[in-house]
């Protein structure tokens, strides 16, 4: 069984709809973060690790919204946070710091989101949490492949309009 996203079904597509009075709908602008949660973990995580989770997170949103035409030159921006993420498998600096750790341990994974969607209209909170719940249903290739999961799902949910929560 997997744990339920914490969205709402209208919010995203209603502030699109809303700018699309002002301006054509659609996202022009894609703002990445670290939490300061995510951030804390320095005994797990390392700048690199940093860099590789907002890339991708980046990766998928410009991914779907270019399939489904949402971005747009004069669109919305979106603003997000990477507020926790956990890994598969050990990172580099696990490995470096616990002697004998190994990367075929393996463990469930996934990524909390927050941010803000800004139109023209004003701005509209953000929010999506995804993590595996069934450890047989990991079938973590890498370091971090729930988190890319989440942040694949994510990129749908906000390609579609469809991905807006207060918390």
């Amino acid at each position: 069984m997997r744990l339920p996203a914490f969205l709402t079904t209208t919010a995203i597509a209603a502030a699109l709809a809303v700018s699309a009075q002002a301006a054509p709908a659609g996202i022009s602008t894609i703002n990445i973060d670290i939490g300061p949660e995510l951030a804390g973990k320095t005994d797990t995580v390392d700048a690199r690790d940093l860099d590789f989770l907002k890339r991708d997170l980046r990766d998928s949103l410009e991914r779907e919204l270019g399939r489904s035409g949402g971005l747009s030159a004069d669109g919305a921006v979106l603003n997000l946070v990477i507020e926790d993420a956990t890994p598969n498998r050990p990172t580099m600096r696990q490995m470096t710091r616990t002697p004998g750790l190994s990367y075929e341990s393996r463990g469930i994974g996934g990524a909390t989101l927050s941010g803000t969607l800004v139109t023209a209209d004003g701005a509209v909170p953000v929010s999506y949490r995804w993590y595996e719940s069934d450890f047989l249903s990991t079938f973590a290739a890498g370091t971090w492949s729930d988190a890319e999961t989440s942040f694949d799902r994510f990129a749908r949910k906000v390609a579609r309009g469809d991905v807006l929560a207060a918390r």
